[in-house]
């Protein structure tokens, strides 16, 4: 049976139920999408963001490859399995992107027996989120125009507008257009995806209303002709794009296909934005669980150091174990396997690859954690090439656990849950940060490039250098970096496996997020809008009479 047929043969309980036996969150404060999904009242979240009784657990990866390493999966799998060895756990993700789910990638958040239901509506509208986000964007982008076109008295430069607009697809044919304001003034334009808005991280940063509508208004959307910021607050934006955002702002409910609770809010990518579900909803699931498992986007390189040095920091949030995902598959590419014979028994390949996963480990601990080494099996993983992973695992001294989440959903996750229960005995009291706020912007990037990625040195385009000496001469030095890269490689480069050494990290452009608070490097080949590939996903989707849909998986 494919995913989508394993998860049609479960009966989903009401979400009202898993609200209030799971959670012990009342039922007058769920607010129902249908029978299966709800948001919980933004009211009801604002009462019970602390204290905080749970312990947090991020799961994150090595880097990831076309043969998938189910860190979703996993995640999944290991708050079925912390249920079923009693203890009270939820689990809180991130919205997938319409711009995937018709693209390469196709449908997240799981599969097998550890998937989050229901899948469909997940997958494309939810419960409006995207969307929210998606027309608050535009509508300041209009905004934008719209000052220009009636006399400009705040003197923006139309040139130098920096807020594009954004659409929930992949769409190459956007990224560069030309916009005509009025009759004598054009601009030069574009479209990023939504999931890299900024008005997505703000979302997904934000404390409350407050902090919401003080970010937004702190959005910049380009300079003056004298050099100032021009700011959302300045064109009488922040109240309307709030409007917008409230509703969204509620925590999203759903259901693991065992009936454990699982949030899903939030949607930036890790490759191109900081790669984590919103704060609201993890404060939350902290308040209503013993565990709270969590992810990261993509590598521990992207999704992990961007929780740890973006949301942990900015929210005084900490995890309290980390897991790393690894598979033989995956081992096996960085081994030089390619993807077509990857179910062919190649032990030394495995071993190959292990580099990829050593540095990882690394990392992890440079930030003062042990992590739980998953080996996410395969059905086509023989016996001789798990034991080859977990022996590079175990010879570093790492708890190394094989899992099966995805054949057995909770129950092949016990191991896995064991160990991480131990692990949160060793947990750091606070993370060690690779920079100090106190840094400059330069010097973050560089300390990034260097510790995590390690290359040699970083070349900065484009007037980049003097553009973080600006930010910084503007007050906003003290922000973190968010580094937006492949996720492919260590490096810039995506074909670069394993673990590269001797490469330098190419910034060609830095972006201020002020709202969001922080500095954006955009590196190599990284895209702000993807394309599609020759054979997109949306051409297996399927809708038969009844309205039941097909191919997401």
């Amino acid at each position: 049976m494919n995913d989508q047929e394993i998860a049609r043969e479960i009966e989903l309980r009401p979400i009202v139920d898993i609200a209030t036996e799971k959670l012990a969150i009342p039922s007058d404060v769920i607010h129902s999408y249908g029978r299966t999904k709800a948001k919980i009242s933004f009211d009801y979240v604002m009462s019970n963001r602390t204290p905080s009784r749970g312990k947090l657990v991020l799961v994150t990866a090595m880097s990831p490859t076309p043969a998938g390493e189910g860190k979703t999966t996993t995640t999944i799998g290991l708050t079925d399995a912390l249920n079923l060895i009693g203890v009270n756990s939820s689990a809180c993700l991130r919205e997938p992107s319409l711009g995937p789910s018709f693209g390469m990638k196709g449908g997240a958040h799981g599969g097998g027996r550890a998937q989050v239901a229901p899948m469909e509506d997940i997958n494309l509208h939810f419960t409006g989120d995207l969307h929210a986000v998606t027309s608050a964007h535009n509508l300041l982008a209009s905004l934008v125009d719209n000052h220009l076109y009636w006399g400009n008295q705040l003197e923006l430069e139309p040139d130098k507008v920096s807020w594009r607009r954004v659409v929930d697809l992949n769409d190459r044919a956007l990224r560069e257009i030309n916009l005509r304001v009025r009759r004598r003034l054009r601009r030069d334009a574009g479209f990023d995806i939504t999931a890299a808005s900024e008005i997505m991280a703000v979302l997904c940063l934000a404390e409350d209303l407050s902090d919401l509508k003080r970010r937004l208004g702190n959005i910049v959307v380009g300079p003056s002709a004298k050099g100032e910021l021009i700011k959302a607050d300045d064109l009488e934006a922040t109240s309307a794009l709030g409007a917008l955002l409230r509703d969204a702002m509620a925590p999203n409910l759903v259901q693991t296909l065992e009936h454990n609770p699982v949030f899903v809010h939030g949607g930036p990518f890790a490759n191109i934005a900081h790669g984590c579900n919103s704060v609201l909803a993890t404060r939350l699931a902290l308040a209503h669980s013993d565990f709270v498992v969590t992810e990261a986007g993509f590598g521990a390189d992207l999704g992990a150091e961007k929780f740890l040095n973006i949301k942990c920091r900015q929210s005084g949030l900490k995890p309290d174990a980390i897991v790393l995902v690894s598979t033989v598959r995956s081992l096996k590419m960085h081994g030089g396997v390619e993807v077509d014979d990857l179910e062919e028994d190649d032990v030394e390949a495995v071993r190959r690859g292990a580099p990829n996963l050593i540095r990882h480990i690394e990392n992890i601990r440079k930030v003062g954690y042990e992590p739980v080494v998953v080996v996410n099996r395969f059905e086509a993983d023989s016996e001789a090439e798990i034991e080859a992973a977990l022996g590079v695992i175990t010879g570093l001294g790492c708890v190394g656990v094989v899992g099966s989440q995805w054949r057995d959903g909770g129950s092949g996750g016990v191991d896995v849950a064991k160990a991480v229960v131990e692990s949160v005995e060793s947990a750091p009291s606070a993370p060690h940060w690779l920079y100090q706020n106190e840094d400059s912007l330069s010097a973050k990037i560089e300390s990034v490039a260097r510790e995590v990625y390690r290359a040699d040195g970083v070349e900065y385009l484009n007037n980049t250098a003097t553009e973080l000496q600006r930010f910084e001469s503007l007050g906003f030095g003290s922000l973190p970096v968010c580094i937006a890269k492949t996720q492919y490689s260590f490096s810039g480069d995506p074909k670069l496996l394993g673990a590269p050494t001797g490469h330098q990290l190419t910034v060609r452009e830095v972006q201020l997020k002020a709202g969001a608070e922080f500095v954006v490097a955009i590196c190599g080949n990284i895209m702000t809008m993807p394309g599609l590939p020759r054979r997109p996903a949306a051409s297996d989707f399927t809708l038969d009479d009844n309205g039941q849909i097909g191919g997401l998986f």
